[in-house]
């Protein structure tokens, strides 16, 4: 490849990014992976990213912190959204900023109402459920 062919992939493979982030905050695997997907070399993509974060257009952080803000409306736990997270190739997070025990209480309420189960399978079946939101056995003992 020219030196001119390697500078306009450069161009076009930080333009695609910069669009992509745009729309929403990426991590740096995410931006990675799409980057890949639409046929850039790696060189070029390392490049831009390293340009994209030094102008703070990218920042794993701030992408982080938008992630758990909008999980944690979601009503999803924090077990569910750490992993979500480390797939996303974050590894340093701060859960500790919600209450994990009042949302958990919430998701089971507006799901299932306020009235305690009845039986053991309906609270099995709460249980269950925010187990699969990504909530603790801690959180999910103090929603009842």
């Amino acid at each position: 490849m020219s030196q001119n062919q390697s500078q306009n992939q450069k161009n076009r493979c930080y333009s695609a990014a910069l669009r992509m982030l745009m729309r929403r905050e990426h991590s740096q695997l995410e931006l990675l992976t799409k980057l890949q997907a639409k046929g850039f070399d790696i060189s070029a993509i390392n490049d831009s990213l390293l340009i994209l974060i030094e102008q703070n257009y990218q920042s794993d952080e701030r992408f982080s912190e938008a992630f758990i803000l909008m999980r944690h409306n979601q009503g999803k736990g924090p077990l569910k959204i750490a992993s979500e997270l480390k797939q996303r190739g974050i590894n340093k997070f701060n859960l500790d900023v919600f209450d994990w025990f009042k949302l958990a209480k919430e998701v089971r309420n507006k799901k299932f109402g306020d009235t305690p189960p009845q039986d053991f399978n309906d609270q099995a079946k709460q249980k269950r459920f925010l187990q699969s939101r990504g909530f603790g056995f801690d959180e999910i003992n103090e929603a009842f």
